[in-house]
């Protein structure tokens, strides 16, 4: 059986990726690998960590004529110019890392896969507040219109309706056609993925879903787009309070909750699960995965990070 490449852009030079990486290629892989990066900085970390690593060296029309031949391990090496790279997280590293994302976007385009991990980036060096993470930014990239961020564990998974957005920007943002195209994408990856349906709660945005206000964004925007959604036959519950919903309990009834801004959901599904869930983004034309943490340049060079999100990233597209 001849199973697709993975396609995996490794990121901000200045992060845990390659010490991550080096731990994870030891594990038993199916699929073939296509990591764009640069090679003097995989050997610089090599020896830093004293691991070991065997590269395959491409260039991309070899992969366009011979994607069925690929080795385990194949490198598409990017100049990162300087070769002794850099000692932190700097703007420096932006050129390298575009030039990643669009070679891997080019391979995607051509079909020569469907699976795609980027590494951790500093989003404040990076994208500049063009754009407000690399789910938006690779969205821009695609011309995709409709996405939606999901943080995935096999027990629970959660969605922001607004991802990476300040607090005070939230309630302008919420709109019952956002929940619509949210929900219909998720339950359609659900299915394709999984086969069958997915039981949805979502949040409220108030606490308790009540408010002081004249206006109430939970039973104004929130309950109508669910109760059309029911009407639909989603199988979806809400809005519920975002206090409660994570009990034990209460959060058992749900494949997935949608809440209404970034950490609302992301939090306590990092503080029930930590590294043992993955960032996947759907509606793209591709499957993008990436591991739910940070570059953490604090840790570089330290061997001491944990491989697990990684890991689940390529399990995931392992097929």
């Amino acid at each position: 059986m001849n199973y697709k490449p993975i396609i995996i852009v490794a990121g901000e030079p200045n992060s845990v990726f390659f010490e991550l990486f080096f731990k994870v290629i030891k594990k038993k892989i199916k699929s073939p690998i296509i990591l764009i990066a640069s090679k003097k900085l995989i050997m610089r970390q090599a020896k830093i960590l004293k691991k070991s690593i065997n590269l395959n060296i491409v260039n991309e029309l070899e992969i366009f004529k011979k994607e069925n031949n690929l080795k385990k391990i194949n490198l598409i090496d990017v100049d990162l110019k300087q070769s002794s790279g850099f000692s932190k997280i700097t703007p420096k590293s932006n050129d390298y890392i575009t030039k990643c994302f669009d070679i891997a976007i080019k391979l995607l385009k051509n079909k020569i896969s469907n699976k795609f991990i980027n590494g951790p980036i500093s989003k404040k060096t990076f994208l500049k507040k063009k754009f407000n993470g690399i789910t938006e930014y690779l969205a821009h990239k695609t011309n995709t219109k409709k996405f939606a961020m999901i943080i995935y564990n096999k027990n629970l998974s959660v969605c922001p309706l607004t991802t990476h957005l300040p607090i005070k920007y939230v309630s302008k943002k919420i709109n019952k056609l956002e929940i619509f195209n949210k929900v219909k994408l998720i339950n359609n990856f659900w299915r394709k993925k999984f086969g069958k349906q997915v039981k949805i709660g979502v949040t409220g945005l108030n606490p308790h879903c009540e408010s002081i206000d004249i206006f109430n964004e939970d039973k104004s925007i929130i309950l109508p787009a669910i109760k059309k959604l029911k009407k639909l036959k989603y199988n979806i519950e809400g809005p519920l309070a975002a206090d409660t919903i994570f009990l034990k309990n209460n959060r058992k009834e749900f494949d997935l909750i949608i809440g209404m801004y970034h950490d609302q959901v992301l939090t306590p599904i990092k503080t029930l699960f930590e590294y043992d869930a993955i960032n996947v983004t759907v509606g793209l034309p591709f499957i993008r995965v990436s591991p739910d943490h940070g570059p953490n340049e604090s840790m570089l060079g330290k061997n001491k990070s944990n491989p697990l999100s990684l890991l689940n990233s390529i399990k995931f597209l392992d097929f």
